[in-house]
């Protein structure tokens, strides 16, 4: 069994550790948080030590993997930390705030021979998993619609600063790029519109993305919802033989998801619309555990850093959209 230490304590990092103690493919052994409170009450909760420094734990502990559940300004930090001391690294989304600093992590990470991966959670979402197995069903694809809406976090400051979260288009919207990617690969270009907060950030944008295999998708994504709205997500595809229409629609920002309306059907031509069931899993535990079994065999991790490499270069694209008012390509 691999061991693993978590940076960061926070929401995620506390996600990640229910995930990893759920499963049977890693064993937490620290985590490290700097703010004392945060620290402690992690510690008690998982049954592990937590240390203020990433030095120290290292030089009491030799976890196998480093897990980076921090604020996405500080992931090329501890990624290259991580590599330094030749752990292999598995790093929350959003993987950076720029390319450049994505592309430096990734060749510190293949200089060190380290396993490195970035944490893109939708992938494994079991519903999502089981749209992109059916997909083919619709046959050549007339177009493609998709939404992640949510009410602004409530239990940080740092998500409204977008020098430090990168705002919704970052953080939220990024999902979506991400999992359209993997259904559709490069993209050709973009147009995006949207709506900047107050402090900067892009928390409500609507992209308009064609891919270069012809598929055309309008995607929007929302962290700033008013009212009490609820976290509500939906992926809808048309396609020469029917449509596949997928609603979620939970409890304030994911809190009640036990209460949730969660359902995927199918609509084929000359049938009966048939709901379409999928198996029960945990995405992050899922997603640990994918990574965790291609370090255990040897073989590439499923997720290539390089990939994530790129939807970090369409997010950009998409924000200098927003800025310019004009379609942009990838660079």
């Amino acid at each position: 069994m691999k061991t693993i230490a978590i940076i960061g304590s926070g929401y995620i990092g506390n996600v990640h550790a229910e995930a990893v103690q759920r499963g049977s493919a890693l064993k937490l052994v620290a985590f490290v948080e700097k703010v004392e409170e945060k620290g402690k009450a992690a510690a008690e909760k998982f049954g592990v030590p937590c240390f203020a420094d990433a030095e120290e734990m290292l030089a009491k502990l030799n976890p196998d993997i480093l897990d980076i559940c921090l604020p996405s300004v500080f992931h090329e930090e501890f990624v290259i930390f991580a590599a330094s001391h030749k752990k292999h690294v598995i790093c929350e989304k959003p993987f950076s705030l720029s390319s450049d600093a994505c592309s430096r992590m990734v060749k510190a990470c293949a200089d060190a021979e380290v396993y490195f991966m970035v944490a893109q959670v939708l992938r494994y979402f079991p519903e999502y998993m089981k749209i992109k197995e059916i997909l083919p069903k619709l046959g050549p694809l007339h177009g493609v619609s998709c939404y992640r809406l949510a009410q602004h976090p409530n239990w940080t400051t740092w998500h409204r600063d977008p020098k430090i979260s990168g705002g919704g288009l970052f953080d939220l919207h990024l999902h979506e790029i991400d999992y359209l990617y993997s259904l559709f690969g490069e993209v050709d270009h973009v147009y995006a519109a949207g709506w900047k907060s107050p402090s900067g950030c892009w928390n409500h944008v609507f992209s308009n993305l064609t891919f270069k295999n012809g598929v055309k998708v309008q995607a929007e994504g929302c962290s700033e919802m008013i009212g009490n709205y609820p976290f509500s997500a939906a992926f809808r595809a048309v396609g020469d033989n029917g449509t596949l229409d997928y609603k979620l629609s939970a409890g304030f920002n994911i809190e009640n998801l036990g209460a949730a309306s969660n359902k995927l059907t199918l609509f084929e031509k000359d049938k009966e619309p048939a709901e379409v069931v999928w198996a029960v899993g945990d995405g992050f535990q899922l997603e640990l555990e994918a990574f965790t079994a291609s370090l255990e065999a040897g073989k590439p991790v499923p997720i290539p850093p390089e990939n994530s490499v790129y939807i970090i270069k369409i997010i950009e694209a998409i924000q200098r959209s927003l800025e310019t008012g004009k379609a942009e390509r990838i660079q």
